[in-house]
């Protein structure tokens, strides 16, 4: 018997259910509700009534959680690296992706209703236990399983510097530098989780990038839990940098927008989605951070990627301040060595971080068709308005790179308000 596209679809929806709830009650015993109190978490664990008491007597020691909220290609992985240089922040590359390989093996982060719900229950589940450093609760998402808490299949360990040294890995010295992610792949043995977890206990600050949370709105329930003492950093960036950079990454997924480019004529089937989605996500999330709720006080930080492209130590050291992080020596000298351009092989990957980051910012207005920049300056023009993207009238002006199309603009979040 042949089932149709429409019923596979509806059987695999209706597993989804079946298998988070399964996982859900293995990987419960290993989430320990009630934490020590320890001064890696100053208050970790205690009654929500005296926490607040309790942490103002050491608000020195109080551990920070960070979260970085952006989209693919929105320069995300080199904001990551400003926070994995520090010697005190354990940080997570985008630990999500095994959520979702998992529970959405076929399709992306869904538009369906049910399927959508899973997805954040889940993703709000797992971050909240790597904040606790509980890595263990990624065993049931990382196939195949790990072995007595050993695995070689987490994604993107080596973007990962704690992950790559002591005591995680022995294969490098601390005189070594910046480890290279290759490098750490092929020196590194395979990844004990256990290990990985004292690694991350003995650092006073956990930091996550992740693509895969759609809106601000979505993290609400873990910004609100006084426990984990969550702050988020959203990234943006203009969409027409944004498309550009997946048309050439994603080059698959986005063949229709690569013909377009290529012939200078409007595929008839185009998927527009890709388009009004990461528009649509980024307006709805920008817009309630801009409202400043009460529950985002304090916990919600706005970024600009051509901001952080143009002045990259200022706007770092900007970031540190809201953080309430020290800027080490070591983070300075990154943003030293990876801004300023290089000629070699690495700096031209697609997933890379050494780059000169001004000019990588404003690349797509070479790259892109003044007809494609027009239509997607029409489809994007909320977020492009409410972000100060200024829009172009002519394809002279897209090619004169002396006018600049980001104005200067100040962002008046809680983190400015005393």
């Amino acid at each position: 018997m042949k089932c149709s596209r429409k019923t596979v679809i509806l059987l695999a929806l209706v597993s989804i259910p079946i298998q988070y709830t399964a996982m859900k009650i293995f990987i419960g015993f290993y989430v320990h509700k009630c934490q020590f109190l320890n001064l890696l978490n100053c208050g970790l664990g205690q009654d929500v009534k005296t926490f607040d008491w309790m942490c103002d007597n050491c608000n020195s020691t109080r551990k920070t959680n960070i979260l970085i909220l952006a989209t693919p290609r929105s320069g995300s992985s080199f904001f990551g690296q400003l926070f994995n240089q520090h010697s005190d922040v354990f940080y997570l590359f985008e630990p999500l992706y095994h959520v979702q390989t998992t529970l959405i093996p076929h399709l992306s982060p869904s538009r369906y209703a049910v399927e959508h719900k899973l997805w954040l229950e889940a993703s709000r589940d797992l971050l909240r236990s790597l904040y606790n450093c509980d890595l263990y609760f990624l065993e049931s998402y990382i196939k195949p399983q790990p072995a007595n808490h050993t695995t070689d299949k987490l994604f993107r360990r080596g973007a990962s510097k704690a992950l790559c040294s002591m005591p995680v890995c022995d294969a490098f010295s601390s005189s070594d530098g910046n480890i290279e992610e290759g490098d750490c792949v092929q020196k590194c043995a395979s990844l004990n989780l256990t290990l990985a977890t004292e690694s991350c206990r003995e650092r006073r600050h956990v930091a996550i990038k992740t693509v895969r949370i759609p809106e601000v709105n979505d993290l609400k329930a873990l910004i609100e839990d006084p426990l984990l003492n969550l702050k988020v950093i959203q990234l943006v960036r203009d969409p027409r940098g944004i498309l550009s950079s997946r048309i050439e990454t994603f080059r698959d997924t986005y063949r229709l927008w690569r013909i377009w480019r290529a012939t200078g004529r409007k595929p008839y089937n185009l998927n527009l989605t890709q388009l009004t989605t990461v528009c649509g996500d980024s307006l709805n999330s920008v817009s309630t951070g801009l409202s400043r709720p009460p529950w985002l006080r304090g916990r919600y930080m706005l970024m600009r990627y051509e901001d952080l492209a143009r002045n990259p130590l200022q706007k770092t050291k900007e970031v540190y301040e809201f953080l309430g992080l020290s800027l080490e020596k070591s983070v300075v000298d990154w943003i030293h060595n990876n801004t300023r351009g290089n000629n070699d092989v690495s700096a031209a990957h697609k997933y890379g971080t050494l780059r000169d980051s001004a000019a990588n910012a404003e690349s797509w207005r070479v790259n892109l068709s003044y007809e494609m920049v027009n239509y997607t300056q029409t489809v994007c023009k909320n977020i492009l308005d409410k972000l100060g993207y200024k829009a172009v009238n002519s394809s002279e002006d897209l090619k004169n790179m002396s006018l600049s199309l980001t104005e200067d603009k100040t962002f008046i979040l809680f983190c400015n308000i005393r």
